[in-house]
């Protein structure tokens, strides 16, 4: 699916997103609270939007991803590895940071992937992950529902000629724990000071740990 995807794929999220999602991505690597130079990998890189965004803040960023087709069409200067995420092709300890975008609800299951992400990264090394989320707020829910549920899949199957796979992005969401449940498992995995922020209006979460072993930004 991913592969079908990947020539359209920026411009529909863009569109999807109305534009903001620049302002998660920035808002993601502001939250990785590291120096420029660091090493960063991009955990489901898809077509290398936060990579780009990475090595524009100054990070020595790589992709990983799962899709041949989404490598093929990145548009990065970042070093991309086609790999499973849930078994990175790197040592333990040897990077500095791992973003995550929007990719959290594809995985089987949040535990494994989180307990890779504590093996490569080095102690003091720092996780962030974005993805969608539920809002709290009934107005805001409702609002939600109308545009992530119908709207979106509409505009998107229309956009990228695959309808399928715009009704997968909403549904997929029902994959995701809930928040306390995502914090809880990063916690178990080796970031004691998880934590969890929402964006707009609730329909985005950020999620952010440090590896044990480090000081805490």
């Amino acid at each position: 699916m991913f592969d079908r995807l990947a020539p359209r794929y920026e411009r529909v999220n863009r569109v999807i997103s109305l534009g903001l999602d620049r302002r998660w991505r920035r808002a993601a690597i502001d939250a990785l609270q590291l120096p420029a130079g660091s090493r960063v990998l991009d955990a489901a890189c898809g077509t290398g939007d936060l990579c780009r965004s990475l090595i524009a803040s100054g990070h020595r960023a790589v992709g990983v991803d799962l899709s041949a087709g989404m490598l093929t069409a990145a548009h990065t200067d970042a070093p991309l590895v086609r790999a499973d995420a849930l078994v990175l092709p790197v040592p333990d300890g040897a990077i500095d940071g791992i973003v995550c975008g929007f990719a959290l609800r594809n995985f089987v299951g949040v535990d494994p992937f989180f307990a890779e992400c504590a093996r490569v990264l080095r102690p003091g090394g720092r996780l962030v992950a974005l993805d969608a989320a539920e809002p709290a707020n009934r107005f805001a829910k409702v609002g939600h529902q109308l545009w992530f549920h119908r709207i979106v899949p509409w505009i998107g199957g229309r956009l990228s000629g695959d309808p399928a796979a715009y009704r997968y992005l909403p549904a997929s969401t029902a994959y995701l724990p809930d928040g306390d449940a995502l914090v809880a498992s990063l916690r178990r995995s080796g970031f004691p000071d998880a934590r969890r922020a929402t964006r707009t209006a609730g329909a985005v979460q950020l999620l952010s740990g440090t590896r044990e072993g480090g000081l805490a930004p």
